[in-house]
C-alpha cells in the first residue's frame, strides 16, 4: 500500500484502464485497472487526478502492475472549482509524469507535488506562479536542478543585481567569459527563481510578475533532459 497521484489514465481493452501513478513508495508505475470503465468498486472515484490516493497493487515483474484497490485519502475539491488552479495542477502533473523515472523512488519530488497541490487547493495564491515555483523545485528534486547563482563552467558568482545567460542543457548559467548562453535571465527573474529553489515563503509573490518567463525556463530544462515539450 502506498500514497499516490494519478497522472494519466487511458482505455485498455473493452473495460480496463491503464493508469500511470506517481507513488510515494516506488516512484512512477503503470497500473492495469481491471473493470475500471464499468465502475469497479475497488477503485470508485480514485482514478481522478489532483487527489492523493492510497493504492494497493500486485507487481509480477512485468511492465504493468495490477491495481487491486484504491481509495481517496486527501481530496482536493476546492482546487477543482478554480480554472487557473486546475490548469496549473494539470501542467505540474504532466511535467512530473515526464521527469519521474519508472519504478524509482523520488521522495523529495513526491513531496513537492503534494505541497504544490495543497497550496493550489488552499487558494489565495497566484496559480501560475505556484506552478513555476514548484516546477523549478521538481527539477532540483530529480537531479536536474539549475545552478543560478554562479557559472556552471568556471564557478564565478553572478552579482545579485545582474542579469545572466542560461543554458538548461548545461545545468545553469554560463558567464560571458565562458561563452554565455542563448537564454537571458533578467535579475528579478533570477532572484525569483532562487527564492523558489530555497523554498522562501515569499517565493509565490516574487514569482508572480515573472511567471511566464519562469515556466519557460522549466520547460526548456525539461526539453533538454527529458525530451519534454509543452
Amino acid at each position: 500500500m502506498t500514497d499516490a497521484l494519478v497522472v494519466r489514465s487511458i482505455p485498455y481493452g473493452e473495460s480496463d484502464v491503464v493508469a500511470t501513478l506517481l507513488t510515494e513508495r516506488e516512484g512512477k508505475v503503470a497500473t492495469l485497472v481491471r473493470g475500471a470503465r464499468k465502475g469497479s468498486r475497488r477503485v470508485a472515484g480514485a482514478l481522478e487526478p489532483m487527489h492523493t490516493i492510497s493504492a494497493t497493487y500486485e507487481d509480477k515483474g512485468t511492465d504493468l502492475v495490477t491495481l487491486k484497490e484504491a481509495t481517496v485519502v486527501r481530496p482536493r475539491t476546492a482546487l477543482l472549482g478554480k480554472l487557473d488552479s486546475i490548469e496549473a495542477a494539470g501542467a505540474l502533473l504532466r511535467w512530473a509524469r515526464h521527469v519521474f523515472p519508472p519504478k524509482t523512488r523520488e521522495p523529495a519530488a513526491f513531496q513537492t507535488l503534494l505541497e504544490a497541490l495543497d497550496a493550489l487547493d488552499a487558494g489565495g495564491i497566484d496559480a501560475r506562479a505556484e506552478l513555476a515555483s514548484a516546477g523549478l523545485r521538481l527539477l532540483s528534486d530529480v537531479g536536474w536542478g539549475l545552478e543560478l547563482a554562479q557559472c556552471v563552467k568556471c564557478g564565478r558568482k553572478c552579482p545579485d543585481d545582474a542579469s545572466a545567460q542560461l543554458d538548461p542543457s548545461r545545468g545553469g548559467i554560463v558567464c560571458r567569459a565562458c561563452g554565455g548562453a542563448r537564454l537571458l535571465l533578467a535579475a528579478p527573474v533570477r532572484r525569483a527563481a532562487l527564492a523558489a529553489l530555497a523554498r522562501d515563503p515569499r517565493a509565490n509573490a516574487l514569482c508572480a510578475p515573472h511567471e511566464k518567463a519562469l515556466v519557460a525556463i522549466v520547460e526548456a530544462a525539461m526539453a533538454a533532459h527529458a525530451g519534454f515539450e509543452a
